[in-house]
């Protein structure tokens, strides 16, 4: 059930949301530069009314490189965090397309949607997912596959890698090299104190857990504090291995969460 607080902030998010849904349209539909800013603003807005408090390690994509974006993934707050940072679309689970309000605005960021239930539809997924890398879009991968705990990172699954394959290896439009970026997203405070390991699921979205009382619980609660940190590129070519590319991505989100867990807000 939502708090006074909850409903205030909700007084504020509904109306931007009912301004942005069809100015990011129009622009979608134009191909317009604004798509890609448009989704940025709001975002921001968004981080903001909720209180949250975003402090970022490593430089973000240049905007002008085709990168591939490997992170970790805790809850649906993770997207509009993320969603701050540089004009970004992320690559989810087919479902998401299905689910009100949020499908529309998956869709909208330019969100590619792939089946999990059926493998021949990640070869589908990784030609589209190549044809955005190449275009210069910077594209989010949650690449554990699912969201955890908040205590611990899962291990990086390598299907979707074959993306940035698909696109370096493309006869037609080759991308003589694609960038895997690794980004650690990292819950460490509320409230401006550190978050205990008994909080963190707080903010955990995960298994069986229902989207509403999650978000009312969100919306209503103190801010968070989330550290954000980005790896150094991992250079991605023709004679690369998709799996050891994918490990060393994940030993550099494991080692920048738990550095940033370590030393709190």
């Amino acid at each position: 059930m939502l708090s006074l607080r909850g409903i205030l902030r909700l007084s504020l998010i509904v109306p931007a949301t009912l301004v942005g849904i069809p100015l990011q349209a129009l622009a979608v539909r134009l191909d317009s530069r604004a798509a890609r800013l448009i989704p940025l603003v709001y975002h921001r807005f968004i981080c903001r009314v909720l209180g949250i408090r975003i402090k970022v390690e490593g430089r973000p994509p240049n905007g002008r490189e085709a990168a591939l974006i490997l992170a970790n993934h805790v809850s649906w707050l993770d997207i509009p965090v993320i969603s701050t940072l540089t004009p970004l679309s992320f690559i989810a689970k087919a479902e998401v397309n299905g689910w009100p309000v949020v499908g529309l605005l998956a869709r909208l960021q330019r969100t590619v949607f792939i089946d999990r239930t059926r493998r021949k539809a990640t070869a589908a997924t990784n030609v589209e997912v190549a044809h955005r890398l190449r275009r210069g879009d910077a594209m989010v991968l949650f690449a554990e596959g699912t969201t955890g705990d908040g205590l611990r990172i899962l291990p990086f699954r390598s299907a979707l890698v074959g993306a940035a394959r698909d696109a370096v290896a493309d006869a037609e439009a080759p991308a003589s090299e694609i960038v895997l970026r690794p980004l650690a997203i990292t819950y460490v405070g509320r409230h401006g104190l550190p978050l205990g390991r008994n909080e963190r699921p707080d903010i955990a979205w995960h298994g069986d857990m229902e989207l509403a009382p999650h978000l009312a619980a969100v919306i209503s609660g103190a801010p968070f504090d989330v550290r954000i940190t980005w790896g150094e590129p991992i250079a991605f070519n023709g004679g690369s291995d998709r799996k050891e590319a994918t490990k060393a991505a994940e030993d550099v989100v494991r080692a920048a969460a738990r550095a940033a867990r370590a030393s709190g807000p």
